[in-house]
């Protein structure tokens, strides 16, 4: 039901990888009628299913206020069945807000973790880095950080199948001590940690894939893939076509250069990459962007499926037993409550982390 075109688009797109992957069973939560009117593309496949969910989060509510006040809005009836080892990964296009804090609420923190965060690949010409926090928690401490630290380098070893993949802060200069108090603390920890930790990265470093994991508090973060998308759509969509539409000379330029700007174009195309495993919770939870069509949908179904089956969430929950995040004189993570306060705009005191979700055996989205 969420997103700009939900549940048109959304359910479209769900289908087109329900058709591709008769294996896997896709649940569609929402108002059956709604649903059962945007399926236009013929009947769906056998390994559909539909369950019924009235309730919805506006993208104007306040996300924590409305998860706790509409028990059977869609997202919160999505985190349940995966809590209750009904499904095996959430996917959403809605209110951002919504879904990190429905999942606090419903599937809790991990042990030991004390704020979850998006992580997103970022494309490169050597491949594909990982970025976080690109939206669940602002004003992130140091602390926060080294744990998103862990979180990514986990993500792309499992997914991505980085062995030791390096990491990086993301700061305002390369040099030790540089940024913010918060990269300092989180710089100490880093180092005294057994991570592959590397120091910190400027902005520009982003593009030539100098560490496979870079750290970041979520407002930085989503202010840089924001960015890049505007930029990437800005040059190949405005720039370069406004060049080529000039006269016959950019017209043949353009017939001469087509298969190359193809290759750039399927470089840069974000969609494929689904969406933002968030890390730190226990389940699988995939957060795709807000005006995503059916294309992306079905790519983010994908993700959610695989991020399922890599079980990032038990490899997390097992790296943070005993973690060496701490500062010199400092408890280890872990060893005390975690912070009660919630991801993003997402209002302090929710729940804390309650009993471990059920392991799921399939990979059901």
């Amino acid at each position: 039901m969420g997103g700009d075109h939900g549940p048109t688009e959304t359910v479209l797109g769900a289908l087109l990888h329900a058709r591709e992957h008769l294996d896997e069973e896709i649940i569609l939560v929402g108002n059956e009628e709604l649903i059962r009117g945007a399926i236009t593309d013929g009947t769906p496949p056998g390994n559909v299913r539909i369950i019924d969910a009235r309730e919805v989060i506006d993208m104007d509510e306040q996300p924590a206020a409305a998860v706790r006040r509409k028990r059977d809005a869609s997202i919160n009836v999505c985190m349940r069945l995966v809590r209750d080892g009904l499904a095996d990964a959430v996917v959403t296009a809605g209110h951002t807000g919504a879904g990190v804090a429905s999942a606090i609420v419903n599937l809790r923190r991990l042990p030991g973790v004390d704020r979850p965060a998006l992580a997103v690949q970022m494309t490169t010409a050597k491949g594909p880095f990982v970025l976080l926090d690109i939206g669940a928690t602002t004003d992130s401490t140091g602390l926060n950080l080294a744990q998103f630290a862990r979180m990514g380098a986990l993500f792309a070893e499992r997914v991505l199948g980085v062995a030791n993949p390096s990491v990086a802060l993301l700061s305002i200069g390369e040099e030790a001590g540089k940024g913010e108090q918060r990269v300092q603390d989180a710089t100490e920890r880093l180092s005294g940690s057994d991570l592959n930790f590397i120091g910190n990265v400027e902005g520009r470093h982003l593009v030539e894939h100098v560490a496979d994991v870079v750290v970041c508090d979520a407002a930085v973060g989503n202010v840089t893939i924001k960015f890049f998308e505007g930029l990437s759509s800005y040059i190949l969509r405005g720039l370069l076509r406004r060049e080529f539409e000039r006269d016959w000379r950019g017209r043949l330029a353009y017939l001469l250069l087509r298969p190359g700007i193809a290759r750039i174009r399927e470089v840069f195309d974000y969609e494929k990459l689904g969406g933002s495993p968030l890390l730190g919770v226990r389940g699988t939870v995939l957060i795709t962007h807000g005006r995503a069509r059916r294309r992306m949908i079905s790519y983010a179904v994908a993700v959610g499926a695989a991020a399922a089956r890599a079980g990032i969430p038990h490899a997390i929950e097992d790296a943070f037993r005993g973690d060496r995040l701490a500062a010199p004189g400092e408890a280890a993570p872990g060893e005390a409550a975690p912070s009660e306060a919630a991801a993003g705009d997402v209002a302090s005191g929710e729940a804390a982390a309650g009993d471990e979700a059920p392991r799921a055996a399939g990979t059901t989205t």
